[in-house]
C-alpha cells in the first residue's frame, strides 16, 4: 500500500477477479479509492468507545408477529382443493418433475 492508502490497486483487482469484474485502469483507480474511503470510515468506527454497551444483531429492537404455535382444526379438503386446476384421491395433482 502506497501514500497511506488502506488498500492497493493489486487488492482492487483481486476483489475484481474474484467478482469476475474487468475494470479499465481508470476504474481501477476510481475503485481504489472508493474502496479506501470506505475503509476509512471503518477506522473512525474503531475510535467509539464501545464498553459497556451490549452487543445486538439488530439496530432496533425487532418484535416478531408471529402467533403461538398451537394446533386447531385444518379447513376441509373440499375446500382446500377447491381451485385447484387438478385434483384426484383428495389431493393436488401435479406433473412429474423428476425422471
Amino acid at each position: 500500500m502506497k501514500n497511506g492508502s488502506r488498500i492497493s490497486k493489486e487488492e482492487v483487482l483481486h476483489i475484481a477477479r474474484l467478482a469476475r469484474l474487468s475494470p479499465s485502469p481508470e476504474e481501477i483507480d476510481k475503485l481504489t479509492q472508493e474502496m479506501d474511503s470506505i475503509l476509512g470510515f471503518f477506522e473512525r468506527l474503531k475510535e467509539v468507545d464501545t464498553a459497556g454497551i451490549e452487543p445486538t444483531a439488530h439496530a432496533v429492537e425487532l418484535t416478531w408477529p408471529f402467533r403461538e404455535d398451537e394446533a386447531r382444526p385444518s379447513i376441509p379438503v373440499d375446500e382446500a382443493l377447491a381451485n385447484a386446476p387438478e385434483k384426484g384421491k383428495g389431493m393436488f395433482k401435479v406433473k412429474k418433475v423428476i425422471e
